[in-house]
């Protein structure tokens, strides 16, 4: 099954390119989700509908990445998601298509990049941690993590690498700041609880 997914970011935007472009490549009109959201906002009513709707052999259809993602860590924890739940995806107009050598390739060094980002994340967080420490500033911690630093304590708690205790301690920021930045449908649920609710 061929399900498409479109966003603009606000009514004003006309999204008739993003819903032809999809119509052209098989998708049929019923199964095209429309959001009309920012794509840094964590929860997508349409989205996360798409997300359930998916089954193994479907494939997601999309114009371009910037319209699924919300950063480029968020964009290959959902393509990771997306190859273990054995679902393609098909970005029309940059040509990607993972069920191709080539298409897989491109994701494999997205992720690449994206550990690279993470690395540097955390690397430049500690930095500025020690440089506060050192003049002498208690504690050092931070009110709210920035749209990367979210981006990245989404994917570790979703990759159950690490607890929220030490997400917290790895930005220096308080818990109750990194629950305040994950996406409220996943807390409680790891990646194996959550496949299991989607399959219900």
């Amino acid at each position: 099954m061929l399900i498409g997914y479109a966003r603009v970011s606000t009514a004003d935007q006309n999204p008739d390119h993003q819903i032809d472009a999809l119509l052209r490549a098989g998708v049929a009109e019923r199964d095209i989700h429309l959001d009309i959201a920012s794509g840094a906002k964590a929860s997508r009513p349409k989205f996360d509908l798409v997300m359930q709707l998916l089954r193994a052999d479907d494939t997601l259809k999309v114009t371009r990445l910037d319209r699924l993602g919300r950063s480029l860590l968020h964009l290959v924890t959902l393509g990771a998601e997306l190859t273990e739940r054995e679902v393609g995806l098909h970005v029309v107009e940059q040509g990607i298509d993972t069920a191709t050598p080539e298409g897989r390739a491109m994701f494999g060094m997205l992720s690449v990049l994206a550990e690279y980002q993470r690395e540097l994340i955390v690397a430049n967080t500690r930095d500025g941690l020690a440089a506060a420490r050192a003049r002498g500033r208690a504690g050092g911690r931070r009110p709210r993590l920035t749209t990367d630093q979210a981006a990245l304590a989404q994917q570790l708690y979703d990759a159950g690498q690490h607890t929220v205790s030490k997400i917290a301690d790895m930005f220096g920021v308080p818990r109750s700041t990194v629950y305040g930045h994950l996406d409220k449908t996943t807390i409680g649920q790891r990646p194996a609880a959550r496949r299991e609710q989607l399959a219900r």
